[in-house]
């Protein structure tokens, strides 16, 4: 039994440098890491999205080559540039850190805990009873959810105007929304920082009515489809934390501080994605740096794990669910670290296939895409955050195409409502990020590419080069006077099926296209960094999102 990735004390977080670094720098390197880093990288820089950081694969490396890829990025990667948020200094303050890095102490997480960050914000019943029917919109299905990242706020935008309704504070990086599909009038959030908050859609603005602080870093969220109880996944502590839907209150834990990885290793793993299927009364979560899927049937007593897959791959993430036959009873689960999607189904609870999506392709499929092509049926699809490619495969498993695109991307996502598979490119660079790829699903070819640029914006035909349609784009400029390329993310429909919104993450701002043309109909400005979106409507019918 290997015990190497049980770590020492939470005071040798305090370590930070052994003062071999040149310059002079005050950054708090551990809190920079922690709101910057970590995400990617991991608590105890073991690694995910991001490489292992951890002194035994660092320590020995070029420090000066470190610290100029913390300052430039990698190409090719979801490694960004802090050039424009650190010095020299800083970033060799930051090496020095990794490269000295002595663990920290792994928290165990506890269903006493968790209550004590649970609190009652305004009375459902009271709300029930006054707001019979939405105030702010003619049905709580118009409304689409936006998180703005950097602000820390989820808004509420009516999708068939545009008009945004209300923002409310949610905790640093607020990274999903949920809603409850049986009662859809409520809606959920789960902030990076691991805050869950409950609203009631009904009530004017939007009210909130709970809070729970589930750990220190969460990521997933999902309501089971009956509207009794919602999941959340944490990072830290690691674990998933199941609560009543109606109150937030939790009901039960589940911690991962102690799980055998695929490597026979003995340590914490994060919980990434958190899936709900109407296929069975079943929430699933990924146990991210183990390889496994714990499946819950929250119809039985105490709510017991019912089903343990592993061996799915290394560094699990996001992942979808199958739409069409038997919709529901299959879990795509994306690993990172393999380079794979693990197919889980839920009927016998086992892992029943692995799809190959390429070398150091980093599977994201985020929304991820199901829809039926007349020639192979039901089809299935994801992004690649490394590479610039869409991998397409059938229901036997196999991959049917690869369609290139013009960089790595997060999200890939249709409708049905539209002829396209909307796939974006946002981890392709400046001269790539702001293109969105709209592939047939019945050809299985890029049909027109939608360029969003400083001035001007175009939708081609990708073969005659042709201009289809074009727009003027307001100009978006940094802090030193240079205009910004729009760094441009995540299709989600919206206005019945009629459009598409686009976000563009460093414009502060939305982007709605025809969902069958890809033409532009206007912008919804005024947002700070925007992210993910979500449409109640659209959702209804999609299996675990």
């Amino acid at each position: 039994m290997k015990l190497n990735k049980i770590v020492i004390s939470v005071a040798a977080l305090a370590v930070v440098s052994s003062g071999l670094f040149a310059g002079t720098s005050n950054m708090d390197v551990a809190k920079v890491f922690e709101k910057e880093c970590q995400g990617c990288h991991g608590p105890n820089h073991e690694g995910g999205v991001g490489a292992d950081l951890r002194p035994a694969k660092i320590a020995k490396k070029n420090a000066y080559m470190l610290a100029e890829t913390i300052l430039n990025g990698r190409p090719g990667t979801a490694m960004p540039q802090f050039k424009d948020k650190f010095s020299k200094a800083d970033a060799d303050k930051m090496v020095d850190y990794l490269q000295h890095f002595k663990g920290k102490k792994i928290e165990v997480l506890t269903l006493e805990n968790v209550k004590k960050g649970w609190k009652k914000i305004n009375d459902r019943m009271e709300f029930l009873k006054k707001y019979p029917h939405p105030v702010d919109v003619k049905q709580n299905t118009d409304i689409c959810f936006v998180t703005e990242r950097d602000a820390s706020r989820v808004d509420f935008i009516d999708g068939t105007t545009g008009k945004i309704l209300s923002k409310h504070p949610a905790g640093f990086a607020v990274h999903v929304t949920v809603t409850n599909k049986r009662q859809p009038r409520y809606a959920y959030s789960i902030s990076r920082s691991g805050l869950v908050t409950m609203f009631d859609l009904n009530t004017p603005g939007q009210q909130k009515i709970a809070q729970v602080q589930v750990g220190s870093e969460s990521r997933g969220l999902a309501v089971s489809p009956d509207g009794k109880y919602l999941m959340a996944g944490n990072y830290v502590p690691g674990g998933a934390i199941l609560m009543d839907a109606m109150t937030l209150e939790p009901l039960k834990v589940y911690p991962t501080s102690s799980v055998i990885n695929m490597d026979g290793d003995i340590g914490s793993s994060r919980v990434a994605g958190v899936y709900d299927t109407p296929y069975g009364p079943y929430i699933a979560f990924a146990l991210k740096d183990a390889g496994h899927v714990y499946i819950v049937d929250y119809s039985k007593p105490n709510f017991p794990i019912v089903g343990d897959i592993p061996n799915i791959g290394k560094i699990l993430h996001d992942g979808f669910e199958n739409e069409g036959k038997e919709i529901g009873r299959y879990l795509m689960q994306a690993s990172q670290g393999s380079d794979v999607m693990g197919v889980v189904d839920f009927k016998t609870k086992s892992l029943v296939a692995k799809v190959y999506t390429g070398p150091g392709t980093k599977p994201h499929p985020g929304q991820g895409s199901s829809w039926y092509n007349d020639k192979y049926g039901q089809l299935f699809a994801t992004n690649s955050m490394n590479v610039g490619l869409a991998v397409i495969w059938d229901s036997d498993w196999n991959v049917v195409k690869e369609v290139k695109t013009a960089g790595g991307g997060l999200f890939i996502g249709t409708s049905e409502h539209t002829p396209f598979i909307w796939s974006d490119c946002v981890l392709g660079g400046p001269s790539n990020w702001n293109k969105m790829y709209l592939i047939n699903k019945q050809t299985l070819e890029t049909d027109r590419i939608i360029t969003v640029g400083t001035k001007r914006g175009t939708v081609t035909d990708p073969v005659t080069h042709k201009v289809l349609y074009s727009w003027s784009v307001p100009t978006v400029k940094d802090k030193k006077g240079h205009a910004v390329v729009p760094r441009i993310l995540h299709a989600e429909p919206a206005n019945h099926g009629h459009w598409t919104m686009i976000s563009e993450w460093n414009a502060g701002r939305i982007g709605i296209y025809e969902a069958k043309t890809g033409k532009f109909v206007k912008y919804i400005k005024g947002l700070t960094t925007p992210t993910f979106t979500y449409s109640i409507e659209h959702r209804q019918t999609i299996p675990g999102a």
